[in-house]
């Protein structure tokens, strides 16, 4: 059997308790090698070691970038993250 050269994971990751989804996650680590991830998404967890994030804002894209540029620079994006604050457990628990 052929791998494939995308995943595409389109919320699937919302139904899972953040420990799951930490562990999922860490396991897709080794897919990345061999083929693109795309995460859709509304945990900042779920995306926050992406490479690349794009922020939508009622369906139109409100920014682009990296965990870090768009906690800097992105009004969107700070204020999803400042909305989950705290709901987060830590990956190692």
């Amino acid at each position: 059997m052929r791998k494939p050269s995308f995943y595409l994971f389109d919320d699937s990751f919302s139904a899972l308790d953040y420990k799951t989804d930490a562990k999922l996650r860490a396991s897709l680590e080794a897919e990345k090698a061999h083929a693109a991830l795309i995460i859709v998404a509304q945990r900042i967890s779920t995306v926050k070691h992406s490479d690349k994030i794009i922020v939508l804002d009622e369906g139109k894209i409100a920014g682009i970038g990296t965990h870090e540029q768009l906690i800097k620079d992105n009004l969107v994006y700070q204020e999803i993250v400042a909305s989950q604050e705290g709901q987060e457990v830590s990956e190692d628990e």
